[in-house]
């Protein structure tokens, strides 16, 4: 019999977490898979363990209990999980996280260094995805001189710079009005889609959700349902 991880890209398998405080199961028993290619929406009220989850699977965290396989090889037996980070995974977080001193162009670069690039090709690089990301006019520009919207596309282009097979994306429009809120829906979906790439979101909102392929639903650290999003009803 073929183990679950085996056909997956990335499979979370009986996933525990407890908070040191011993009072908050923040993950309890979570397994599901993510196939590559796949567009997947992680939902639940605040508090059920999304973004714990999405920082499990991310490597940005450890489980108590359980494992997580990236190709089928578990991430307990990376010796470097940064530099696994830096190459396989792309990350988008409400807070942009934008470094205030350096251009859009800069920021976009940071994850290209210890790639063996040199200068010329590291611009190249950012500008090629600052362009994909509609932000080639404000390339120049630290982020106090753009809109919340634009920091936010600028994140999504320093998130693609190693051109990652998986990108998480932890409330992307959390902190976006509605207007900017679907332009950047609309980028990911885009992205996702061209790129051919797997992309996870963690969110609470159902138009975020409602653009996934799979809906995967979270409450009390459990995941208690998972499908297609066109299954899901619009006011769930």
């Amino acid at each position: 019999m073929t183990e679950p991880w085996v056909d997956t890209l990335l499979y979370a398998d009986g996933l525990h977490k407890l908070y040191p405080d011993g009072h908050v199961q923040a993950l309890n028993g979570v397994t599901f898979g993510v196939h590559a290619g796949e567009y997947v929406a992680i939902t639940g009220p605040s508090g059920c363990g999304k973004s714990t989850l999405l920082n499990v699977i991310g490597a940005l965290d450890r489980c108590d209990q359980g494992m997580v396989y990236f190709q089928s090889v578990p991430l307990s037996t990376y010796r470097d999980l940064a530099r696994f980070r830096s190459l396989q995974i792309g990350f988008v977080f409400q807070s942009f996280y934008l470094l205030p001193t350096l251009t859009s162009q800069e920021n976009v670069q940071v994850p290209m260094f210890g790639r063996g690039l040199d200068v010329r090709a590291r611009r190249r690089k950012a500008d090629e995805l600052l362009e994909q990301v509609g932000m080639t006019k404000r390339a120049r520009h630290l982020p106090v001189q753009l809109s919340v919207g634009e920091r936010q596309r600028v994140a999504v282009a320093r998130a693609l710079a190693n051109d990652p097979p998986l990108l998480l994306a932890d409330e992307p429009t959390g902190n976006l009005d509605t207007g900017n809120a679907a332009q950047i829906l609309d980028l990911l979906t885009t992205l996702q889609r061209d790129r051919g790439m797997t992309l996870v979101v963690v969110t609470h909102s159902p138009e975020v959700a409602a653009r996934a392929n799979r809906i995967i639903s979270m409450r009390d650290g459990k995941v208690i349902e998972s499908s297609d999003s066109a299954a899901m009803p619009a006011n769930r």
